[in-house]
């Protein structure tokens, strides 16, 4: 404990004789009272019979566009975690209202969100995520304000032969209305959702026969969804104020960002204007914020008092909610939270959710401001400034002060009039010149009123709120820690639903949406949806959709393709930063290839400018045909193929990390499939690997086992033997050595021979070029093995695929031949086949067991203590090609996926051995001893839920986030 100052003490002491003095009593010894020299003393009285405007909520933005997108993809508990800390009362933010982007397939800031019709014959409305949060937000606080906003719309609206109001703009249309309207129904009929505001175009103005017409629409249909207008500046208010039928269509007026300094700006001052205030209508901040979860927190703090004072803004919503897209993009750390790794449940929780919570944990929608009691601290915006609202039955109230700007202490002095008469306040607190979360939101102190009077101290930075309310709460559960998305990383979209987007796919134009796959194909693909150019919020781009970690270096991307229509494909890699508000402007490389064939190996940057590095021409690839594309990247060396033939390889150095994508150069549908990412350098661990042949699934092996110098190296069937295992070890200078495990000795071409054909052997390590080798990616986790000496591959002769086959040196072949020179290195464990083994998890430093020691088909897995028994004990069975089944040592059953789900959280469970790939585990090596288990059908990893160490914890199947809850120690039996 630290010692306390004297000085502080007698602060505190004078604090509590001044609080005695005016009928109070301290509950905590807070902060924010250790100086009573204060500087101004305002007097504020509230009056129970007081009135003012109608308090309508704080709220949130959803869209705009995008900024949610991995939300959706974080596993349970994490992703709760974040919608309970936004939308669960008495918790968090404890939002109001939720605004969400009407979806129009184009890019909106920050991403594109898919339109529930894409074209005017289609409807669809399971389509993107914003209806599952609105159901979240619902589920969380009941009472919840829904509110719709388009930011644009597909490429058909304005071209059906309805009404077009606005012949510059497609947009202003009555294909438009109806859109709105059909979404409005579709969410009730669907959703169970009640829309309770919608808007017209975000930011671009208004039409007064847009809103008229919406207006009749709302009517006819029987829709109590009120109209917001015109979510852009006050100039709307002018028109309104000198058209009574334009007026009449329009509820509530929305400005977006009245504050000093617009959007992102320190919003010192809010106002609106005399039209506005005069119309007779609640106006809105309807978008404000643009700022960081953390250092934004004193522009909120701000804005959302000083919106009434100011203008009589009676809603706040701030964009975003969250900023659940990827670091590369505008606004990364923008809204109340941060949430950008679905595959580590890591997120932040920013200093605004707590100014956010400061107002809505204390009020409700329908709550009445008290004029009278909401004013500026000592008549000087400089203080700070007060808001006073009272419950419809005005038998609660709440005063909300902010002294953002203040630099010294200050006292509020405060008399109840008219009815008042609590017998208790309580005050709560956020500091915000402080880092430490422990600083906001605070319950500092209870206050007892005497004679209807009370004071308190404020000190300058802090957000209070004084209420007669109870049930706030802060919610404290934190987060995991962050990790990198590791390689490699597949996908092949049979796991979603038709019409959901694919895990961790981020579109930034167009829509990228799970199908049923063309062109005879069976499973799900992923269709580039929009089949004509969306009505742009912004700056026009083809559509793509980005997915990956920045980090990633050298990798192979590759993906299978087919173009609907005549066109361009693009395959995306070491994409990183995108500029501003334009998705065309980014930093990536690209393979383009078209259907008669013609390719190109681009660049692109934050200017948009695209470089052609290099292009030549393929037979035709044609229409609703498969083909393979790759594109791979090995420092400045990029290579592109097609069909599995290398068509390009240049050298640029411009990019060397980033996310990969998939992309279509215009607006046609096309498709994709089994995309994977994978590493193009082996991890070098310390540890041996099996080289396996991917013509013959055979192993690259010294003949007969031999340790002998000079012994020829052959294929063979895999037997785990240690003369099947190779260490790589550098020789520095961008080449390996492989040395064998039995017997010490280096892969060697005999006497540096440069001859096409001659058989590999086993040598003396000698420091030869003729034992160095390279490694080059030859896609999907596959590489061609190169001499240092004569650049000639390693090859297995005459693409035998015998056990015996000699192992020779090649040139480079193409076509079907070529897979015989692609070899896989599999990581190999070092235990010993059919021993038994303790499984140990390094996080907890319990032992991987059976639920009761169950024998049972189905029976879970679990940690517990050591303590001897069988059901703790797991044989080691080599499955080939680096793969092991792990059969307990109780039951004979084995470690197994229940029906071989690929769902993250899946728990593991015993079952009787079938051979099958999620029975199958690859061990590698995390160092100290340690292995991660990757399950061979899921590409999942064994990990203990939650981190959790204690006795029963579950273990379960999870995404490899490098944790130490992932490692594990296997342990000899004796």
């Amino acid at each position: 404990m630290r010692r306390r100052h004297y000085a502080h003490w007698l602060v505190m002491g004078l604090l509590v004789v001044s609080m005695f003095m005016l009928g109070t009593t301290p509950t905590h010894a807070a902060a924010a009272h250790t100086n009573v020299a204060t500087a101004t003393n305002t007097a504020i009285t509230i009056d129970g019979k007081g009135s003012g405007r109608t308090f309508d909520g704080i709220g949130a933005i959803s869209g705009g566009g995008g900024n949610s997108r991995l939300l959706i993809d974080y596993p349970e508990p994490y992703r709760s975690q974040i919608l309970d800390y936004l939308f669960k009362p008495g918790y968090g933010a404890n939002l109001q209202i939720l605004k969400v982007e009407v979806g129009g397939d184009t890019n909106s800031t920050d991403g594109a969100e898919p339109s529930y019709m894409h074209t005017a014959n289609d409807q669809n409305f399971n389509r993107g995520y914003e209806w599952w949060l609105m159901e979240q937000a619902k589920a969380r606080n009941p009472h919840i304000k829904l509110y719709g906003l388009a930011w644009g719309a597909p490429g058909w609206i304005g071209t059906t032969g309805a009404p077009v109001y606005d012949t510059n703009n497609r947009f202003w249309s009555q294909d438009m209305v109806n859109y709105y309207v059909n979404w409005i129904k579709g969410a009730k009929t669907y959703h169970n959702l009640t829309i309770d505001y919608i808007g017209g175009w975000n930011e671009r103005g208004y039409n007064k026969q847009f809103y008229e017409q919406f207006h009749n629409a709302l009517q006819t249909n029987h829709l109590s969804t009120k109209i917001v207008g015109a979510d852009s500046g006050w100039d709307v208010a002018d028109a309104m104020a000198t058209d009574p039928a334009f007026s009449n269509s329009i509820d509530i007026v929305g400005s977006h960002y009245p504050c000093t300094g617009g959007d992102g700006g320190s919003a010192t001052t809010c106002p609106s204007t005399t039209n506005a205030q005069n119309l007779g209508k609640q106006l809105w901040a309807s978008e404000n914020g643009s700022q960081d979860e953390n250092s934004g927190a004193t522009a909120m703090a701000r804005a959302l008092n000083r919106g009434y004072l100011d203008g009589k803004m009676t809603a706040y919503i701030n964009w975003p909610l969250i900023a659940a897209i990827y670091p590369n993009l505008p606004y990364n750390t923008v809204g109340l939270m941060v949430a950008n790794q679905p595959w580590s449940g890591n997120y932040s929780v920013g200093k605004q959710t707590w100014v956010t919570a400061q107002t809505t944990q204390f009020t409700q929608p329908g709550w009445q401001y008290i004029d009278g009691a909401s004013s500026y601290l000592g008549g000087d915006r400089a203080n700070g400034s007060y808001v006073t609202l009272k419950s419809p039955n005005s038998s609660d109230f709440s005063t909300i002060i902010e002294t953002v700007d203040a630099t010294a202490s200050q006292t509020a002095s405060f008399q109840l009039t008219g009815g008042l008469n609590p017998k208790v306040l309580h005050v709560w607190s956020t500091n915000l010149n402080s880092s430490n979360p422990n600083d906001y939101f605070v319950h500092q102190q209870d206050i007892k009123p005497r004679h209807g009077a009370y004071s308190l101290t404020l000190q300058p930075g802090y957000v209070y709120s004084i209420t007669t309310t109870t049930g706030q709460g802060k919610g404290r559960v934190a987060s995991p820690p962050p990790a990198t998305l590791g390689l490699p990383y597949a996908d092949n979209f049979d796991s979603y639903s038709t019409g959901q987007e694919a895990r961790y796919l981020s579109d930034q134009n167009g829509s990228f949406e799970i199908v049923s796959c063309g062109s005879g194909r069976s499973g799900h693909c992923v269709r580039q949806m929009s089949p004509a150019a969306p009505i742009n919020w912004d700056s026009p781009s083809n559509p793509y959709t980005i997915i990956g970690d920045l980090s990633w270096t050298n990798y192979t991307v590759s993906s299978d393709a087919m173009l609907e229509q005549p066109g361009h494909v693009d395959l995306m890699g070491r994409v990183s930063t995108q500029a501003g508000f334009n998705p065309a402007n980014i930093d990536a490389y690209y393979l383009r290839v078209g259907e008669g064939g013609d390719w190109s190996i681009l660049k692109n940057n934050t200017s948009g400018q695209e470089t052609t590095l290099t292009s030549g021409t393929v037979a035709a690839l044609g229409t609703n045909a498969w083909h393979n594309l790759s594109l791979s990247f090995q420092g400045s060396t990029i290579s592109a193929q097609i069909d599995h033939t290398t068509v390009g390889t240049v050298t640029d150095s411009t990019y060397n990390a980033g996310q990969v994508g998939l992309g279509v150069n215009g607006w046609q549908n096309a498709q994709f499939d089994n995309l994977s990412v994978t590493s193009n350098q082996p991890t070098y661990n310390g540890g041996y690997y099996e080289i396996v042949n991917r013509n013959s699934g055979k192993v690259l092996d010294v003949a007969g086992g031999s340790s002998a110098d000079g012994a020829s190296i052959v294929q063979s069937t895999d037997t785990a033997a240690k003369s099947q295992q190779w260490q790589l070890v550098t020789s520095g200078n961008g080449y390996d050595k492989l040395i064998n495990h039995n017997s010490g000795k280096v892969l060697d071409v005999p006497h540096s021979s440069k001859e096409v054909g001659q058989q590999l052997d086993q040598s003396a390590d000698n420091g030869g070029v003729n034992q160095q080798w390279s490694f080059a990616n030859a896609g999907n986790g596959y590489y061609t093995i190169v001499n240092h000496n004569d650049g000639l591959l390693v090859d297995v002769a005459h693409s035998s695929k015998a056990d015996n086959a000699a192992v020779i040196q090649a040139r480079y072949s193409r076509g079907t031949k070529a897979v015989s020179q692609q070899w896989q290195l599999v990581p190999v464990s070092g235990l010993t086949p059919n021993a038994y083994y303790k499984i140990e998890n390094r996080n907890s430093g319990k032992l991987m067991d059976i639920t009761n020691g169950s024998t049972a088909e189905g029976a879970f897995v679990v940690q517990y203590t050591g303590n001897g028994g069988t059901s703790q004990q797991w044989q080691y069975v080599n499955a080939g090609k680096g793969y092991a089944t792990f059969v307990n040592r109780n039951s004979g059953k084995v470690l197994d996926v229940p029906n071989a789900s690929t769902t993250t959280g899946q728990q593991l469970d015993q079952a009787t051995g079938n051979g099958g790939a999620n029975q199958q585990w690859q061990l590698t090596s995390t160092g100290g001893g340690d292995f991660m288990l990757t399950n061979r059908n899921s590409g999942l990893v064994a990990d203990v839920s939650g981190q959790s160490t204690a006795d029963g914890g579950i273990v379960i199947q999870w995404t490899n986030n490098g944790g130490a809850n992932q490692h594990w120690q296997f342990i000899p039996v004796n």
